[in-house]
């Protein structure tokens, strides 16, 4: 497989399906924001942390390839002629979902209670989730962006919306887990 195909020097590229659209397009945004969140998550996954973590975040980044593939299919382009799915892969699922719920609840359970914001920081570690979670929020809305042009399945959107509140908690779990500071976010008095 050739890495450079020529194809897409003008600015354009192709969706599966075949069509061609601006590598601007809202579509080509939505699935390559998803891409760079995977490259975040594959930084969390490769810190000193806790199997199970790294377990999971295999997981989610599986399932981002594919949640990725689903996005670069359009809507016309879902089933064949002969009404075969075209994209021929487990998709996006209520399950999927449920186990990023179920590892929130966990985490949750051996937390303290927030009762403030929590500025992003503390450790290193850390602050990669925090990053994850604002590039997962950006995938979520260009995700959402999307929709509102061309249907866009719903366990697309709501896998992106849970996915960065797990990175949220996953960021404090580690924070006390790698015993870091979880500092406050308290507004200064006018």
């Amino acid at each position: 497989m050739k890495i450079y195909t020529k194809t897409g020097d003008k600015g354009t590229t192709a969706l599966f399906g075949g069509s061609r659209v601006p590598k601007h397009h809202i579509r080509i945004e939505s699935y390559g924001t998803v891409d760079e969140l995977n490259s975040h998550i594959g930084l969390i996954r490769d810190q000193d942390i806790n199997t199970n973590y790294k377990t999971l975040l295999n997981s989610i980044q599986d399932k981002l390839f594919t949640l990725g593939a689903m996005l670069a299919t359009p809507p016309e382009k879902e089933t064949l002629k002969n009404g075969k799915e075209r994209l021929n892969i487990p998709k996006i699922s209520a399950l999927d979902i449920t186990a990023l719920e179920n590892a929130i609840d966990s985490m949750n359970d051996a937390l303290p209670p927030m009762t403030h914001f929590v500025l992003p920081g503390g450790h290193q570690t850390v602050s990669f989730c925090h990053i994850a979670r604002c590039v997962c929020r950006r995938a979520e809305r260009l995700a959402a962006a999307l929709n509102d042009i061309e249907p866009v399945q719903p366990d697309v959107l709501t896998y992106l919306n849970r996915l960065s509140d797990y990175l949220f908690v996953l960021a404090r779990k580690l924070s006390l887990d790698l015993h870091a500071d979880e500092i406050k976010w308290v507004p200064e008095k006018l």
